[in-house]
This record gives C-alpha cells, structure tokens and sequence, in this order.
C-alpha cells in the first residue's frame, strides 16, 4: 500500500465517520451466551455515537436483541475459518443494466523474435521472456543454462534489492531438465516454454514457504500450488523465486526489512507486489506475478520502470493466492514489455472451477500482429490541472505528445470518485485475516499492519453492504463516462500524489497497464497507466504496445549490469 492510499483510507474513515460504526459491531462483540447483557445506558450512547435517534424503548428492545443475535455469531464458528475459507457469493464489475461488450476475435501472439546467442549469456538477463523463448525454443541455449544464470543473478543482487524469499533452486533445476527434455523430444508447451520467472509470496507454490511478508509465517506451507503457478509449469515456465511482498501484502516493508527500487536502492519499491517489480527490473527472472487490490501491481511497475498489468477483475484465477480484498484481489504479470505482459496472460487467464469469480465465455481477443490500436483516449482535466509536482506535469506532457504522435484523439472526461476502494478492501482484510488476528498472531506484525486488521473488525454489516450499494452507483457511472472513449491516460508518476493511480479503476475491476515513460530528473524511472473497457485487456494491450515504441528503447538499471 502506497502512503496514497493511506491517506485515502484514512480520509475516507473521517468521512464516513467510521469510528461512529464501530460501536454497534463492538457492543454485540462483548455479549457472549451465559454472560449479562449490555445495559441501555451503553446502548443510549452507542446509538447517538452512530448517529441513530432512538427511544428509551427502541434502546431497551436492542439491548435485549443484542443477546440473542449473539448466539447466532457463536454458532459461525470463526476460529475454525481461514483466509482461503471460500465465500459463496462473487463479485462481478459487469454493472446491472449497462451491457458488457464480448471480446470479438481470436488472440494471435506476437510473431517469435529473431534472437542470437550473445558471446555471454548473462546479457540475456534483461532479454524481454519472448526473446528468451526463442533463444531457448532454437536451442542457442537450453532453459538450465538460462535457469542457472537467473539462479546466480538472484543470489548475487539479493542483497541489494531484498526481493528474494525462497530461491527455489532444487524445482528450478528439474522443471528447465524437463522443458529441455520436451524440447528434445520435439514438445513445445507453449510461448514460455523454459523461461524462468518468479512469483510474490503469497502465492502457493508446494515444496516452498509461502510466508505472506509476515514474519511469525515464515515456515507456513501449503501442500498445492495456485493456479497461477500451475498454469506456468504446464506452459513450460520455471519457477526459480519466491519474491517479496509486504507484510500481509501492505506496501515494500516485509519480515527482512524493505525491498528496494533496482534504480534507487535507497528508496523502497513501493506496493506489496514490491518483489516482483524489482527482481524483474533488476534482470533476476524472466518475468513475475503480482498481485493487485488497490495498486500492488501498477505501483511497483512505475516505480522499477517495467511494465505490470492489471487484468480485469476475475480474468485470472485467485485459487492458491492469499486473500487481501476478496472483491477487489486480481493476478497479472510485472514484464520488461507490453508483449511479454500479453503472452503471459494468454497463459494465466481462464476458469478453473476453484476461483467462481472467473467467468465462462470471455476470451482474451489480442491480435498482436496487427498492431492496431484505439485512438480515442480519454483523460481527467481536473487531475492534470491539480498535479502540482513539477516532474508529474512534465511526465503528463510528454504523454500526451506521445499519443498525439500515434494519432489518438484525447477526450476529456469525468469519473466517479473512488474513495471507497480502500475502506471495502480494508474490511475484507479484517474478515479474510479474522482467525489470524483472533489467535493473537497480528501482534507480531508492524503496528501499522496491526491496527488495520483490529479496527476494520469493528465496522457493521450494515456499512460494508451499503458501501457496495454504492459502489454499483459507481460502476455504472464509470461504465457511462468510458462509453465515449476507447481507453482512458493516468499519470502514474508520483505515487505520493492525489492524481496517480486513479482508485476507481480499482474498485470497478476495469483492466490496467502501467507503462515505462521515461525518466525523471531525479533519474528514477516515470509512467504512465491507461486503463481499458472490461475484458477487453487486447485493446489496451495493443494501445500500451504501440505507446511503448513511439517513446523508445528501455533502459536498465546500471546497478545490475551483466557483470557486476
């Protein structure tokens, strides 16, 4: 979680006058069958505490129901669930009377590259996964040798960077044997096929620690692995990395300190997919998978100067991963191009029967081939004309030119605020992590991490589901103010600022790419986000591609040349 959304979390309590709720919640949480009743006077108080006029009777008649609703909690049985306890419900970000467009066409990947083997091989470290696909598929170089550079380079820079976890050297090893076996035998399973990548830690993966960034979890197994992963073994990939999330997914400050940015090692990766930022800027994998809520994805992305996309909400299975916001939580890819961030995707995406989120009938349709894009793009007056940081402004210029270059015509727009992101993921923390916190295990996590979990408990019922009430409000005016334009320009510059990383894409699940935009005085990297028409990621994946060759070559961070 960046210090942004902090803020905007914070913001919204006041707003909303959270703690005014969190008396009914806590009242009903201190009756327990056999013990006495909360007297009226307690319930006089709570009630004007939450803003409720009710009579002498009204507060006699609640303190007496209070008991009995009390017998029903008992019954849930709340110890006895965990963080991957299924809900029987899902969300869906298609909005109620506004028709979702079926993704037309087939997905056609980008043709294989022309690769040759350098004199030395670690100068494939930076290599874009596609390119090291082809190196690998001509047989220039097998997927071990790969593997075992990657393997070098993770042990060599961890100590820098601090976004390793778990090398998982022993299942590297056999899963590049094997990709190298199929290839022998003339089997190629798919665009990946032996290239090593890495996954954040809250990820399940058999055979390693799956720690979720906390550190009395540090030996925490599960005996599976996500679907994600599972999808990428099948697809030839090698898993050489757990990579580094922030505790229990909030921001870069894990069990072993923080993950630092490739380009900056004295400032911190930002977002809790801060491992897989910074290991695939720094040439340590291939590519990686993060995870979103709020920004975990985008933020690492802009910050290392890569590329992360945000798939729309239920395109790619959840099963195996750490729950943080149920109805917000979305898996993608953190690549060094569009391209790649494309064909990983065609690999992850889909059903499985496990994550019910992920519907049926909705194809990825990404023609990459034909290199066409939309050209009619959307963007925010109010945040361009509030952005006060002078490298922001000048990050939203350059963009802007850019896009002019390509053609596109920007159309103004106004969205929704979507404040309400943070206090609906904040609550599903609280319950997805409810065990956790009851067992006492959150007093060894960071006060910070702490107090999210125990304050959220204490919102009602009542609030979460009128904040979703509210939140469908949202989505249909989202889905209004994007009917006029094909995608929609962020800046994604400065996390610390008010106009980055707009939360309402977040909490409507419309799908989103960060996208390098050159540099900022400072030398750090800059970016900007465009986010697209839901499950509809081809078309913002051929207009981030066609961004990404009018503004130039990538550069790497110089600190992690091959060689050093």
């Amino acid at each position: 979680m960046t210090p942004d959304h902090r803020r905007a979390f914070l913001g919204y309590c006041a707003y909303a006058g959270l703690t005014s709720t969190l008396f009914p919640a806590a009242l009903l949480a201190q009756i327990r069958p056999g013990t006495a009743t909360i007297d009226v006077a307690t319930i006089r108080e709570a009630a004007r505490l939450a803003g409720l006029a009710w009579t002498e009777a009204e507060c006699q008649d609640v303190a007496e129901s209070l008991s009995s609703l009390s017998a029903s909690v008992e019954r849930i049985g709340k110890d006895s669930l965990a963080n991957h306890s299924p809900l029987p419900f899902h969300f869906d970000p298609r909005p109620p009377g506004i028709a979702t467009p079926r993704p037309a066409g087939d997905t056609r990947l980008p043709a294989p590259p022309r690769v040759r083997r350098p004199a030395r091989l670690e100068e494939t470290a930076f290599w874009p996964a596609t390119h090291l696909a082809a190196l690998i598929r001509t047989r220039q170089a097998s997927s071990l040798e790969i593997t075992r550079m990657y393997l070098d380079r993770l042990r060599r820079h961890d100590g820098v960077l601090n976004c390793a976890v778990t090398i998982t050297e022993s299942r590297a090893l056999a899963e590049a044997a094997a990709a190298d076996a199929d290839l022998t035998a003339g089997r190629v399973r798919g665009p990946l096929h032996g290239v090593p990548y890495g996954v954040k830690d809250i990820i399940a993966t058999s055979g390693a620690p799956t720690t979720w960034g906390a550190p009395n979890l540090a030996t925490q197994t599960f005996e599976h692995d996500a679907t994600v992963v599972t999808r990428l073994r099948e697809g030839g990939a090698v898993l050489v990395a757990k990579l580094s999330t922030g505790e229990m997914a909030f921001g870069d400050q894990w069990a072993r300190g923080r993950t630092n940015n490739p380009w900056n090692p004295a400032e911190g990766s930002s977002g809790s997919s801060a491992g897989s930022g910074a290991a695939t800027a720094a040439g340590l994998v291939g590519f990686a998978i993060g995870s979103d809520t709020g920004g975990s994805i985008l933020s690492p992305a802009a910050r290392c100067g890569v590329v992360g996309l945000r798939p729309t909400f239920g395109r790619v299975s959840r099963h195996g991963v750490m729950a943080a916001g149920t109805t917000l939580d979305k898996i993608g890819p953190l690549c060094r191009t569009v391209d790649d961030c494309g064909v990983v995707l065609s690999v992850i995406a889909g059903p499985d029967g496990q994550d019910l989120a992920v519907p049926e009938g909705l194809p990825l349709a990404w023609n990459a081939p034909g290199r066409e894009y939309p050209r009619r793009i959307g963007h925010v007056p109010a945040m361009f004309e509030a952005e006060t940081n002078a490298d922001a402004r000048a990050n939203n210029e350059r963009a802007l030119a850019t896009l002019a270059r390509l053609g596109c015509t920007m159309v103004p727009i106004e969205l929704p605020s979507g404040d309400l992101s943070y206090f609906i993921e904040y609550v599903e923390r609280a319950a997805a992590f409810d065990s956790f916190t009851r067992s006492g295990q959150h007093a060894a996590l960071r006060p910070r991490t702490s107090r999210y979990l125990r304050a959220c408990a204490l919102t009602t019922a009542v609030d979460y589901l009128q904040a979703n009430r509210r939140r469908t409000v949202i989505m249909q005016e989202a889905a209004r103010a994007l009917s006029s334009v094909d995608a929609v320009m962020f800046t994604a510059l400065t996390l610390d600022s008010a106009t980055s990383l707009n939360p309402v894409m977040s909490l409507t699940g419309h799908p989103s790419i960060a996208v390098p935009n050159g540099f900022a005085a400072t030398g750090s990297p800059t970016a900007v986000m465009f986010s697209g028409h839901l499950y509809q990621e081809g078309a913002l994946l051929a207009l981030a591609s066609a961004y990404e060759r009018a503004v130039g070559p990538r550069r790497d961070p110089p600190l992690f040349a091959p060689g050093r």
